[in-house]
């Protein structure tokens, strides 16, 4: 999830940039068929999306690398 959101992010800020200079991503040449103000909110909504991918995955992550807990002591083998 994390890589997919940072594709969207980076994706949405480069098309946005891009825009400034009259220029437009290949893949995104069909959101203009509806207009320059949807254009943007595609674009505005893949930095968003891309940016909450990224940190749910973040988090995802964080839990993965916690340790284990420790065993209570009924959970201990007998000797």
């Amino acid at each position: 999830m994390k890589s997919i959101g940072s594709i969207l992010f980076i994706y949405g800020l480069l098309a946005i940039i891009m825009n400034f200079f009259n220029a437009v991503p290949r893949l995104l040449l069909w959101i203009y068929n509806w207009g320059e103000g949807t254009a943007w909110g595609i674009k505005i909504a893949f930095v968003v999306v891309g940016a909450v991918l990224w940190i749910i995955g973040n988090k995802n992550k964080e839990k993965e690398l916690l340790p284990a807990e420790e065993p209570n002591n009924d959970q201990k083998t007998q000797i």
